[in-house]
């Protein structure tokens, strides 16, 4: 769906096409353009349910964190399986709300009439208005955003932001972590995050939450907080709360693993089938040792 205040066209039927690549589906157009190298299929919408689930208890149910006061239009980039901005605009139906993704094969068939949908490459300047946003909302994007498209892609969000408008950002650094240490080098969660990042260091910047802070001050936003939440890989925490969603992040880390690394190692790395499934089934099995206490930086 289009939004009555946006300048974009009608959907190019090219951004509707998808290949199958070692039994997944992927978006041709972002495979061909070197855009986004994840799966746009239904086993991947799922996955990203229960991620915005995990996400909602992370953040106590919370979808928005700043005191806006009367909430008229949100902005929400790449918006995936559409979980987030479906929240948003159900629990403030008199927000219009806009999402953009380079993929619409994920999004949902049905929703709310404050809500548009549209396809776009983020990495291109946006065509909003200025000054037309209360908040936009930018989560785990590092895998789509151009490593050198950051500074003008954030920018762009401060244009198209109200005076005194918000923007909120989420974004994980996918060097598996451990709070007592003991994941080294040699552990396969260490092997996968090195492989990951190497298979994508050409286009993308999956260190970019590391530098968020200085960007955002650095295009001109004042009262910038951050803040590093350690996202547990499995119900290792002494902290109740914690522990259930390191819990439900055991349950999915299989999934995790494999749906986010499966083209860039196979495909970009040239790794085999056969070790790519081992490393990832060690690496699974290590997420699931409480011993070794793992997590992501979120």
């Amino acid at each position: 769906m289009t939004s009555p205040d946006s300048q974009t066209i009608e959907l190019d039927g090219e951004y509707l096409d998808t290949i199958t690549v070692h039994g997944r589906e992927y978006q041709k157009y972002s495979i061909e353009h070197r855009i986004y190298f994840g799966p746009v299929d239904e086993e991947e919408a799922q996955r990203l349910d229960d991620q915005e689930r995990v996400f909602q208890r992370i953040f106590d149910s919370r979808l928005i964190f700043p005191p806006i006061p009367r909430l008229r239009r949100v902005l929400d980039c790449g918006h995936g399986s559409g979980a987030w901005a479906l929240g948003v605009a159900e629990q403030y139906p008199d927000c219009e709300v806009t999402g953009v993704d380079i993929a619409p094969q994920m999004s949902p068939d049905d929703v709310p009439e404050n809500l548009w949908l549209q396809v776009d490459d983020l990495n291109r300047t946006f065509t909003f208005p200025s000054n037309h946003f209360d908040l936009v909302h930018s989560r785990l994007l590092a895998t789509g955003i151009h490593r050198a498209r950051w500074s003008s892609y954030i920018r762009d969000i401060v244009r198209v932001l109200k005076p005194g408008g918000w923007v909120q950002m989420i974004e994980i650094y996918f060097n598996v972590q451990s709070d007592n240490g003991s994941i080294t080098d040699q552990h396969a969660l260490r092997r996968w995050s090195s492989h990951y990042m190497r298979a994508l260091e050409d286009r993308k910047d999956l260190r970019i939450g590391s530098r968020m802070r200085n960007l955002l001050t650095g295009s001109g936003l004042v009262e910038v907080d951050t803040k590093m939440i350690p996202l547990p890989l499995s119900a290792w925490s002494n902290d109740p709360r914690m522990r259930d969603i390191g819990r439900s992040n055991s349950d999915n880390i299989h999934q995790l693993l494999r749906s986010l690394a499966l083209y860039p190692l196979i495909q970009r790395l040239h790794m085999s089938v056969e070790n790519f499934d081992a490393l990832v089934e060690e690496a699974q099995q290590e997420a699931r040792d409480h011993s070794l206490k793992a997590y992501f930086p979120l």
